[in-house]
């Protein structure tokens, strides 16, 4: 998927401002998620207050924060980032992320956190992709934000099936002992970033060991969430 340079990557109209990727038109006319819950995420009849199934378990991370639900166009986008090597896709999607975080923040639902992670890739497979495209989206989020982040500071240390390919039970066992911290957490907010987050799987992992570690608190963040 190519555009000219200077032009929206969905309606192929001149930018006002070129490094925005998506024009502020397309970004108004994105698919908004219904009512969600803001622990989980999913459709809930109430934003503050948690929703049943958060009443019977809550999730791993403390909130989680996304654009919208897995549609097009959004979707498509995310495709072309992940699948036909298109690495320039991504300050544009990270903008549309950070837009929505700094809504929640001023809807006082997340603070800033102080380290963003992004979910890792094994080897084998960033080097088959070229890249890993959460921590494309995480680098210029970190740097608007003014977080650090370490690109390398959660290790996938060994390879496994894709999860898209996995049922949900499946994606639970996939991932077991999968992951490894490489900084030190305790006391410190984090936020991990991810592209997709559909069962959760992936990403309470990583905040299940986040937060075993003396993590303070743990957001999601994401461009979608699979409702």
């Amino acid at each position: 998927m190519l555009t000219i340079p200077g032009r929206c990557w969905l309606c192929e109209l001149p930018l006002a401002c070129p490094g925005w990727g998506i024009c502020s038109c397309c970004t108004a006319s994105l698919p908004k998620p219904p009512s969600c819950c803001s622990h989980c995420g999913l459709p809930a009849l109430s934003v503050k207050l948690p929703c049943g199934r958060c009443l019977q378990r809550m999730p791993e991370w403390d909130t989680i924060t996304y654009v919208t639900d897995y549609l097009p166009p959004l979707s498509s986008l995310i495709h072309h980032l992940k699948f036909t090597g298109s690495p320039s896709l991504a300050p544009s999607l990270a903008r549309l992320l950070l837009l929505r975080v700094l809504a929640a923040r001023r809807d006082g639902r997340i603070t800033i956190p102080d380290i963003i992670l992004s979910v890792p890739l094994h080897r084998s497979r960033a080097w088959r992709r070229g890249y890993n495209q959460s921590a494309l989206i995480a680098t210029p989020l970190a740097r608007w934000l003014g977080c650090n982040h370490f690109p390398f500071s959660i290790k996938r240390i060994r390879s496994s099936p894709a999860q898209h390919t996995l049922t949900a039970k499946e994606r639970k066992r996939n991932l077991k002992g999968i992951f490894r911290v490489e900084i030190p957490v305790a006391g410190r907010h984090m936020a991990i970033v991810d592209d997709v987050v559909t069962t959760g799987s992936t990403v309470a992992e990583i905040a299940r060991l986040l937060k075993r570690q003396g993590a303070a608190t743990v957001q999601v963040w994401c461009l979608c969430r699979t409702l």
